[in-house]
């Protein structure tokens, strides 16, 4: 056996007809012989190639609605066969099985049908079981048998065997082969991870999660390890269906940071206020609602604005001039918004390293979905935290009720809460925050930090009072005593907002009430680690 094996035969059988003639084209320029199946068949020949069908090799007509059709030994058999195994060409030609020496599939479009909202049938229908049988037949026999499955590997394929003379090596074979094996792999976790919601299985035996290669990152989280950037075809508006208009290649940190301002700017819908997220290391720095993008933005960057340095920021409306150009005053990794005008997108030329993102939309912050994260041995695996809160969810605790602009100063901190870092602690004030604390291990140090920041924003400033003077003060979680919720009265916070449900919820109330603070309960949580 040579390790080069020629092509002489191939069969083509695929659901995304791009670049297919000009495949075929290639091949039979080659001498190959074209073998394939309905509308490929059709396409192949109304471009003029001589195609055989498989039907003409099986003896079989295709059947129950193109159900069956290449579930056969002449093509499993022509896949699977090892050339240079006695037994194996005795039973070829014993059976008159001709040798496959290259598979093209791409599978029925079960993952578009999904995005689409199509009902249940059809996306059963839309399930392809004759293309993953070949496929997972053709890439076990890689050592004799050519698998592509990607519109993609059309153009190397053809380059190999012009470099080959018509043949393929063993290494581009066993590449082609663990590309097949991780679309079939992909496929069948699309089908299960949808089965699983539609037979309303919250948590199946197994689990699988799958992605398509987007971009290879320089480095990791660090510049010593390896990174790499997966799509996992949803279609959820974000960073990684964002289109970037200009700047360097986003990083592993950029992404992820990205990520997390988009999904926080997404709380606020663009018709009620322009808003502004402001992000350093997955953590909001500053978040802002403005009568314009401008005004949001420079109240956001008011936050914190040491902090805002090289910090990721996201609008919630189309980006324009006035905001471009005040942007372009500090330095930035990435602006991602919904839009961009003309006028923005030419202040923004002029800083070429600075990463400008666009989406067709904002996220819907209610829609449902699961996240994951690895951990040793596993993975962990829960809903998206998709929980809003509306002023008639709230239970007022204290006897002093909240006032209107306290009220939706305290919705504004429960949605800025629910993406800052637990323990968390958010201080707002006329629809800005003045005093984020994150990720500490005691919520009255969170508490603390969020009021110094507060400090450090008025000595910035030149303010005459600390901002935290007639703020309003979310808690992601409730106070396990009453000392956080004191250190925020001591700050100047005048309302709270927080899930409650402590051993101590009475002890907290009845240090809101002496600090003559209204506080209200939402009954709902929101930890982020």
């Amino acid at each position: 056996m040579t390790d080069q094996t020629p092509i002489r035969r191939a069969l083509l059988s695929v659901s995304d007809k791009t670049g297919l003639v000009d495949l075929g084209r290639a091949l039979a320029t080659q001498g190959v012989e074209l073998l394939s199946t309905g509308g490929t068949a059709k396409a192949l020949r109304d471009a003029g190639l001589m195609v055989r069908d498989v039907a003409d090799v099986t003896g079989f007509p295709e059947m129950m609605d193109g159900r069956v059709k290449t579930l056969h030994p002449a093509i499993h058999g022509g896949l699977l066969a090892l050339r240079d195994d006695p037994g194996h060409r005795a039973a070829m030609e014993g059976h008159g099985i001709a040798a496959i020496d290259l598979l093209v599939v791409n599978l029925y479009p079960f993952e578009e049908t999904v995005a689409k909202g199509a009902d249940f049938a059809t996306c059963v229908e839309n399930i392809d079981i004759g293309g993953p049988a070949m496929i997972r037949a053709a890439a076990k026999n890689h050592t004799h048998v050519s698998v592509v499955v990607d519109v993609a590997d059309y153009a190397p394929l053809l380059a190999e065997m012009e470099a080959m003379g018509g043949a393929t090596s063993p290494g581009f074979r066993r590449q082609l082969a663990q590309a097949a094996f991780a679309r079939t792999a992909a496929y069948d976790a699309a089908v299960s991870n949808w089965m699983a919601g539609a037979a309303d299985v919250a948590t199946p035996r197994r689990r699988a999660f799958a992605g398509t290669l987007a971009q290879t990152l320089r480095y990791g989280e660090n510049p010593h390890q390896a990174a790499a950037f997966y799509r996992d075809g949803s279609t959820r508006p974000g960073v990684a269906s964002a289109v970037q208009i200009q700047g360097k290649e986003l990083s592993y940190n950029n992404i992820n940071d990205t990520d997390a301002a988009f999904e926080l700017v997404s709380e606020f819908a663009a018709d009620d206020a322009a808003a502004c997220a402001i992000i350093k290391h997955a953590n909001p720095c500053g978040v802002a609602r403005g009568q314009t993008l401008a005004e949001a933005f420079g109240r956001a960057f008011d936050c914190d604005r040491t902090s805002a340095f090289g910090g990721i920021i996201a609008l919630n409306r189309a980006l324009d001039g006035e905001t471009a150009r005040a942007i372009t005053e500090i330095f930035t990794e990435v602006v991602i918004a919904p839009g961009a005008d003309d006028e923005a997108r030419a202040v923004f030329a002029a800083k070429k390293n600075l990463r400008l993102l666009v989406t067709d939309a904002l996220a819907d912050p209610a829609a449902g979905g699961l996240a994951w994260r690895q951990v040793g041995g596993g993975f962990l695996v829960q809903e998206r935290d998709n929980g809003r809160i509306t002023p008639a969810d709230l239970r007022v605790v204290t006897r002093r009720q909240p006032e209107a602009d306290e009220l939706a100063d305290m919705l504004f901190a429960w949605r800025v809460a629910k993406h800052v870092k637990s323990n968390a602690i958010v201080y707002v004030r006329d629809g800005a925050t003045v005093g984020i604390g994150a990720g500490q291990m005691s919520r009255v140090d969170s508490t603390r930090i969020a009021a110094r920041k507060a400090q450090d924003m008025a000595g910035v400033l030149g303010l005459d009072a600390v901002p935290t003077q007639g703020s309003v003060v979310a808690s992601d979680a409730f106070f396990p005593f009453a000392d956080g919720l004191i250190a925020a009265a001591e700050a100047g916070a005048r309302a709270v907002i927080q899930p409650g449900g402590s051993m101590r919820d009475d002890e907290v109330i009845a240090a809101a009430d002496a600090a003559g603070l209204a506080m209200v309960f939402t009954g709902m949580r929101h930890f982020r680690h």
